[in-house]
C-alpha cells in the first residue's frame, strides 16, 4: 500500500509523545508499505533527523511555518470558529504543497496524526483516511482551566470549547479514527465515539530494560519539561510533596529529567534536594539513577510514555488515578496509586522502606508492560483499521 503520512512535528528526537508515537508507527508500517511522509514544524529544520526518517520512509517532505504567518493566523483566531491547535499549524501555502504531494503520489490511504493536521487532508474524498486523535485535546485544556491564573482562564475555556466542536465535527471527515486510550475515546462527545478504535502505544524492549546503576536519587521523573502538566507534576512533588516528607523526617533527593526545561522547572533547582538535568542523550540513566519514579499527574490526558518506559526497566513507580486510568495496571502489585500529598509521601516512604516488596512490584509492572504495550502488535492493530 502507498501511505501518504502528515505529521504537526518532526518525529526525531524523541522527546515528545507524539513524536515517540510517530516513529515507530513509521517504522513497523514501512516494512510492508511505501510512505511518503509530510512534517510541518515550527523549528528550525534539523538535517539529521530527515536522515533518519529517509531510513524508512520513500519520501520525506519537512515544511517550515513562518513565525509571522503564525501570529497572524492566531490573531484571526479571535474571529474563528476554529481552534487555535488547529490555526497555528495550518499554513495555506504548506497546505498547496501538500496537495501536489498527494496528487503526484496517488497514495492508496492517508494517515493524518492528531486534529492539528486535519484540516491539510479533510476535504479530500477520493482517497481512505484515517485520523489519529492520541488524545482527546478539549479534556486535556479543561483540566488546566482550575490551574490557570485569571487572565488565562477565559482563553482555556474558549479554546475547550472549540475543541469539543472541532473533535466531534471532524470524526465525519475521516472513514477511520483511533486514539490512544479508553478513557480519552470517552472524551470525543460524537454518537458514534465506539467507532474510534483504541490503538495503544508501546516500549521499544530493546532499549528499556533493566540496568544496574547508582541510586544517586530517591525520586525521579522523566520527561518533556515545557509541556504544562510534566511542568504542574514536578512543581507539585518539588513544592507540595517534597517539604511534607522532610517535615516527617526525610530530606528527599529528586531528579528532574528532560528536554527544553520550562523557566518554572529550571526555579525548581533552588529547593532543597532538587536537581533539573535538562536534555540527557540516554533517558535509561536518569529512570536507573533512581529508587523510585514519580508521576503524580493532575492534569493532561493520553497514556503516559515515561510509565511504560520506568515500569519496563523495572523501577517501582507510583502515579495518580487520572495516569492509572489509562495504564490500567493492578493498584498495589504492579504500581501505587495516591493522588494527596499525604498519600503520596506514604507511598514513597513504603517502597524506600520495603526494597524487597518494591523490588517484587516492579518485576510484576515490568511483565504486564511487555504484555500488554508492544509497538508490533499495536501498529500491526493499525494497519488492520487502514485497510478494512
Amino acid at each position: 500500500m502507498k501511505l501518504f503520512v502528515i505529521l504537526s512535528r518532526v518525529p526525531w528526537p524523541l522527546e515528545k509523545g507524539d513524536k515517540l508515537r510517530a516513529w515507530y508507527q513509521l517504522k513497523e508500517l514501512s516494512k510492508k508499505h511505501e510512505i511518503c511522509l509530510v512534517c510541518i514544524s515550527d523549528s528550525p529544520i534539523d538535517t539529521e533527523a530527515r536522515k533518519q526518517l529517509e531510513k524508512f520512509c520513500k519520501e520525506v517532505h519537512i515544511f517550515r511555518m513562518h513565525k509571522a504567518g503564525m501570529f497572524f493566523r492566531l490573531l484571526l483566531g479571535l474571529f474563528s470558529k476554529l481552534p487555535f491547535q488547529v490555526l497555528y499549524f495550518h499554513q495555506k501555502s504548506i497546505h498547496r504543497k501538500t496537495e501536489r504531494i498527494i496528487a503526484r503520489f496517488k497514495p492508496d490511504h492517508i494517515f493524518c496524526q492528531l486534529i492539528r493536521c486535519s484540516e491539510y487532508v479533510k476535504n479530500i474524498h477520493h482517497i481512505p483516511k484515517t485520523l489519529d486523535y492520541m488524545d482527546s485535546f478539549s479534556k486535556g485544556v479543561e483540566r488546566r482551566i482550575p490551574l490557570a491564573g485569571f487572565f488565562a482562564r477565559p482563553f482555556f475555556k474558549s479554546e475547550t470549547r472549540r475543541l469539543v466542536e472541532y473533535e466531534n465535527l471532524i470524526f465525519d471527515y475521516f472513514e477511520h479514527k483511533c486514539i490512544i486510550t479508553l478513557q480519552d475515546r470517552q472524551n470525543i462527545y460524537h454518537p458514534d465515539q465506539e467507532q474510534i478504535a483504541i490503538i495503544p502505544n508501546g516500549v521499544d524492549f530493546d532499549f528499556f530494560h533493566p540496568i544496574e546503576r547508582e541510586k544517586k536519587f530517591d525520586l525521579v521523573f522523566n520527561g518533556n519539561m515545557n509541556y504544562p502538566p510534566n511542568v504542574d507534576c514536578v512543581k507539585y512533588i518539588a513544592e507540595e510533596i517534597l517539604p511534607l516528607a522532610k517535615l516527617k523526617g526525610r530530606e528527599l533527593q529528586f531528579l528532574i529529567s528532560g528536554a527544553s526545561p520550562s523557566p518554572e522547572v529550571l526555579a525548581l533547582a533552588k529547593l532543597p534536594g532538587v536537581k533539573v538535568s535538562g536534555w540527557v542523550d540516554d533517558q535509561r540513566e536518569s529512570y536507573a539513577s533512581a529508587k523510585v519514579f514519580i508521576a503524580p499527574f493532575r492534569i493532561g490526558t493520553g497514556l503516559q510514555n515515561k510509565l511504560l518506559e520506568a515500569m519496563a526497566m523495572e523501577i517501582p513507580c507510583i502515579t495518580s488515578r487520572l495516569a492509572n486510568n489509562a495504564l490500567k495496571a493492578e493498584k498495589d502489585s504492579m504500581i501505587l496509586v495516591a493522588d494527596q500529598p499525604e498519600e503520596l509521601v506514604n507511598s514513597i516512604f513504603y517502597l524506600l522502606d520495603h526494597p524487597e516488596i518494591s523490588a517484587q512490584m516492579a518485576s510484576r509492572g515490568a511483565a504486564y508492560i511487555r504484555e500488554t504495550y508492544n509497538w508490533s502488535s499495536s501498529t500491526s492493530r493499525l494497519e488492520q483499521l487502514m485497510l478494512s
